[in-house]
């Protein structure tokens, strides 16, 4: 009877790995675009769960802090196999890009091709990606006059105060200012989730992913081992991403940029390369740990930044029902996500913009990569190989 049971859990993680893997080698496009993928996959062709239980787990990513897809994904391979099958999930979906990124940092460890007109290229795809997320994002998240208005207290202070600790006093602020500023009626007559993740084991989880990213910082100050620094690094920018993939890089700019740890030219370009690879933004992360540290410093950095995701998704699923009806986290969440367009678009003018759009030629090529995403609605693969092309050609 055991040997049975152990079967099949074993042909349900293989199936979901394969179906994982064959996600993250083709959703290209960013979060909003994996969730679709998603959906065609896992509700409408294997029927794993319904309508309902898909968008609540899509509403429990969104409220949470972390890659949104990622998140959605773990979740379903915890209803669908367990603890392990979020794991299997988790690995099918990101480490194809994960592999690509790596190997690409190890192409730009020859410093030579930094300078090349085709990174150069990569950077200007940055530009007009950020440029999109940012208009999709302020239309969505900073509709009125109030939201709008902590959006842009959020680029005067991340512009004006260049600390480590400025961005996480700014989220901390705006969801303060959110319980005052806005009202939100909770959500009605929603469905429970049928989650089979227990209370206790999802307050290890959550205790866990406190004690890491407050316990992290002084392990960092007391060592001086690099997989210390990273793991810390890599884990507080995830813990603490709000609002989407593209609001990871501000966070890594100021950990990595900004602490002279990698230069523009090498960030920027890695960012592009991102664009380039399916799967989630964050795996971003194991471009720049490849940089710093190979293979293993990629690893790491992968590790890190997903943790925090996979802590809190497994520490609230069986929690969220009551939560995503009390009004006042809803209010708090509404300052969140103003703040982080605004952070998002101090961001889009440093590094982004001063440090490549240098001449008319830029710009022009920008706003023609623009277009081709905005308005053409081309698929990002091939925005970012024209903007490779068109950057060997024309730089």
């Amino acid at each position: 009877m055991n040997y049975v049971k152990i079967k099949n859990n074993c042909i349900l993680l293989i199936e979901l790995f394969l179906v994982s893997t064959k996600l993250g080698l083709t959703s290209f496009g960013g979060p909003v675009a994996h969730l679709a993928y998603f959906h065609e996959e896992y509700v409408r062709k294997k029927k794993w769960l319904d309508e309902q239980s898909y968008a609540d787990l899509i509403a429990l990513s969104q409220f949470l802090p972390g890659p949104a897809s990622s998140q959605v994904g773990i979740g379903i391979g915890v209803i669908r196999a367990g603890i392990l099958g979020g794991i299997v999930s988790f690995i099918g979906f990101t480490f194809p890009s994960v592999i690509l990124l790596i190997f690409f940092a190890k192409f730009m460890q020859h410093s030579a091709l930094i300078h090349t007109g085709w990174i150069h290229g990569l950077k200007i795809v940055a530009v007009s990606i950020v440029a999109h997320a940012i208009l999709g994002m302020s239309e969505k998240l900073t509709p009125d006059l109030k939201t709008k208005s902590v959006a842009l207290f959020s680029i005067i202070v991340t512009l004006l105060w260049t600390s480590e600790f400025s961005q996480i006093l700014i989220i901390l602020l705006s969801g303060i200012i959110g319980l005052f500023l806005f009202k939100k009626s909770p959500p009605e007559n929603k469905i429970n989730m049928n989650i089979k993740v227990s209370k206790r084991f999802a307050l290890v989880c959550l205790t866990l992913f406190f004690l890491l990213f407050f316990l992290l910082p002084i392990l960092n100050k007391s060592t001086t081992l690099t997989w210390v620094d990273l793991f810390d690094r890599f884990y507080r920018t995830g813990g603490l991403v709000f609002g989407g993939g593209h609001v990871v890089l501000p966070l890594l700019q100021q950990e990595f940029v900004q602490q002279g740890l990698i230069n523009k030219e090498t960030f920027l370009a890695g960012y592009g390369a991102t664009q380039a690879v399916p799967g989630p933004l964050f795996t971003f992360a194991a471009y720049l740990g490849a940089v710093l540290n190979g293979w293993k410093g990629g690893l790491i950095a992968t590790f890190a930044i997903f943790l925090p995701a996979f802590l809190l998704i497994l520490g609230s699923l069986p929690f969220w029902n009551t939560l995503r009806r009390n009004n006042r986290i809803s209010s708090a969440l509404i300052g969140i996500n103003a703040a982080v367009v605004g952070i998002l678009i101090a961001s889009f003018y440093e590094p982004i913009w001063t440090s490549t759009i240098l001449n008319p030629m830029d710009f022009v090529f920008a706003t023609i990569l623009f277009s081709m995403i905005s308005y053409l609605k081309l698929a990002p693969w091939i925005v970012v190989l024209t903007g490779v092309v068109g950057g060997f050609f024309f730089f």
